[in-house]
C-alpha cells in the first residue's frame, strides 16, 4: 500500500517595503489539493518559492537539489541529488515513483552557470558541458523518467521548464553557454508540447530575467572578479548588457512562482505550448 504523506506548513510570498524585501503569507486556496508536485531546484530563489506556493494551495510538494533543504523548508519529499548528471536524475525519479507513485505537475526549475566571465575564450569545452547538462538534459532526462507514468495513468498533467530571457538576450561576457542551453531548453519543450498535448498533457515554458536571488549575486561577483571591478560596477555591467529593465527592479522569486502556479491550475487549461516572459519589460521587442 503506497505511503501517505502529510501536508506542510504554510509557504510564504516576498513584499517590498522601503527596499527591504518582506514576508507575507500566500493565500492559501486549496487549489492544488490532492495534486503531487515536483519541482527541481527547490531549496532557493524561485525554485524554493515554488514549493511553498504549491504547498499553501493544498499540493503535495517534492523537490531536489544538490544544496540541503535550508531552515524552515520542509517539502513532503526532498531528494539530495545532483540532476545534472544521469545517476542523480535515476535516483530522483525512483524516489519519486516509489513515495508519490508518479507527478502531477512537474516543475523544471533548476538551472544556473559557473562560468567565468572573460567571453567566449573563457567557456572551455568543460564549462558548455556543465551548462548543458545543468540547463538542459536535466530536463530532458527527468522527462523521460517521469512523463511515461503521467501518460500510462492518464494524468491530464502539467509540465513547466523555466528558460530565461538570455536565450534572446545572451550576455556575452559569461554566460552564452547558459543562454545557449536555455534556447536549446525552449525549443525542447515546444516540441515537447506537440507530442504530448494530444495524450492531455500541457507543457509550457516560463522565461525569467533578471531575478533576485542569491545565485545572481553569486553570478554578479564573478563577473566583478574576473573584471576586476566590485559587485556595484558589475550588476550595472548586466543592467547596460540587458538594456535595462523598464519597470525599474528585477522580479521577485514570489512572483516567478506565483505565474508558475497559474500556468499549472485549471485556470490555464487552454494554455499550451508557450512560453511567458517575466521579465519588467527587459526584451525591447514584441
Amino acid at each position: 500500500m503506497k505511503e501517505e504523506i502529510p501536508g506542510i506548513g504554510a509557504g510564504r510570498s516576498e513584499r517590498q517595503e522601503d527596499g527591504v524585501t518582506r514576508s507575507e503569507p500566500f493565500r492559501g486556496d486549496g487549489e492544488f489539493s490532492g495534486k503531487r508536485v515536483f519541482v527541481t531546484g527547490g531549496t532557493q530563489g524561485a525554485g524554493e518559492a515554488m514549493v511553498r506556493r504549491f504547498a499553501q494551495a493544498g499540493a503535495v510538494v517534492g523537490t531536489t537539489a544538490r544544496s540541503p533543504l535550508p531552515t524552515g523548508l520542509s517539502p513532503d519529499l526532498f531528494v539530495q541529488a545532483d540532476v545534472s548528471t544521469p545517476e542523480g536524475v535515476a535516483t530522483v525519479a525512483e524516489t519519486v515513483l516509489e513515495r508519490f507513485g508518479g507527478v502531477d505537475i512537474l516543475v523544471h526549475n533548476v538551472g544556473g552557470s559557473r562560468t567565468p566571465g572573460g567571453g567566449f575564450a573563457a567557456a572551455t569545452d568543460f564549462f558548455w558541458q556543465e551548462e548543458i547538462d545543468l540547463n538542459l538534459f536535466a530536463a530532458v532526462r527527468l522527462d523521460r523518467a517521469l512523463i511515461p507514468r503521467m501518460l500510462s495513468d492518464q494524468v491530464r498533467g502539467v509540465v513547466l521548464h523555466v528558460s530565461s530571457i538570455q536565450r534572446r538576450l545572451p550576455l556575452h561576457e559569461s554566460t552564452t553557454a547558459y543562454a545557449a542551453a536555455k534556447a536549446a531548453l525552449s525549443v525542447y519543450s515546444k516540441a515537447l508540447s506537440k507530442e504530448l498535448g494530444p495524450q492531455g498533457i500541457r507543457v509550457n515554458s516560463i522565461a525569467p530575467g533578471w531575478i533576485m536571488t542569491s545565485a545572481a549575486e553569486r553570478m554578479v561577483h564573478r563577473l566583478a572578479e574576473a573584471n576586476g571591478t566590485d559587485d556595484e560596477a558589475a550588476r550595472q555591467s548586466i543592467m547596460a548588457a540587458l538594456g535595462g529593465i523598464p519597470l525599474g527592479r528585477p522580479a521577485y522569486p514570489a512572483e516567478v512562482a506565483e505565474l508558475a502556479a497559474f500556468l499549472a491550475s485549471d485556470r490555464a487549461g487552454a494554455i499550451h505550448g508557450s512560453e511567458y516572459v517575466i521579465d519588467g519589460g527587459t526584451i525591447p521587442t514584441v
